[in-house]
């Protein structure tokens, strides 16, 4: 099941299925291009990985597999829908994309094994980090370079775990052109594997997401640009930039 949450014409919030014939939910069908969808949960918080597949790491200058999950944080401001904009913070010079799926979490979670992660996952979820290279690059704690607002746009769904193939693909499309492109079977880590280590010191709440990192790829933006990424099983996020 793929599931969204969106206003309708009434402005009320409701959440339904989405299928080929529209969003369905209380017996009635919406188009989705005539209502406004909201992202697909309400995080606390939005556990990043860095680096999740070797060829961006090898890209960024590491060589080594890392012996953990190398972590960050986003925050509930970062987050924006499917057909919201993403805002180029002002006075930056290279604001990037970078295509990644989230693994959305059900319920209230701590130090679960990897055997048990996922009766923790609700499902999964297209995700865009929107990186503010200028301060990423000049700070420790990414703060100013990850956390700004409108930062992470995902959606439009959140599918659960059996609609998604076993090496689901991943891809970013600028103006149309793929720039992105893997399948999970390249990620360093497992979502078993993140789920269990994220939650050996931090408590997941119902909602909160696992971003698992991006490929090899990420480049920058420009006011103007439309920005897709599709995750196999979800579906397409798509967003335009524009100047704060």
């Amino acid at each position: 099941m793929r599931t969204v949450r969106f206003e309708d014409a009434t402005g009320y919030a409701r959440t339904g299925e989405w299928t080929d014939d529209g969003i369905i939910t209380d017996g009635k069908t919406y188009d989705p291009e005539e209502v406004d969808v909201l992202p697909p949960s309400e995080p606390t918080k939005i556990v990043c990985q860095a680096g999740g597949y070797m060829d961006h790491r090898e890209e960024s200058g590491f060589d080594d597999k890392p012996e953990r999950p190398e972590l960050f944080l986003k925050t509930p401001n970062c987050v924006v829908a499917h057909g919201d904009a993403i805002e180029l913070p002002p006075g930056r010079d290279s604001v990037e994309f970078e295509a990644e799926f989230g693994i959305v979490i059900d319920e209230q979670c701590r130090a679960v094994s990897e055997d048990e992660a996922m009766e923790y996952v609700a499902g999964f979820t297209c995700v865009n980090d929107i990186s503010n290279r200028d301060d990423q690059q000049d700070e420790r704690n990414w703060v100013r370079g990850k956390a700004f607002d409108a930062s992470l746009p995902m959606g439009p769904v959140v599918a659960t775990p059996d609609e998604i193939p076993d090496d689901a693909a991943l891809e970013l499309r600028l103006n149309g052109e793929t720039k992105q492109e893997t399948t999970t079977e390249h990620m360093i880590f497992s979502v078993p594997e993140l789920v269990a280590d994220v939650s050996e010191l931090i408590t997941l709440e119902p909602g909160d997401v696992i971003a698992t990192g991006t490929p090899y790829g990420p480049d920058e933006l420009s006011a103007g640009d439309v920005v897709e990424v599709e995750f196999e099983g979800v579906g397409v996020l798509e967003n335009r930039v524009v100047e704060r």
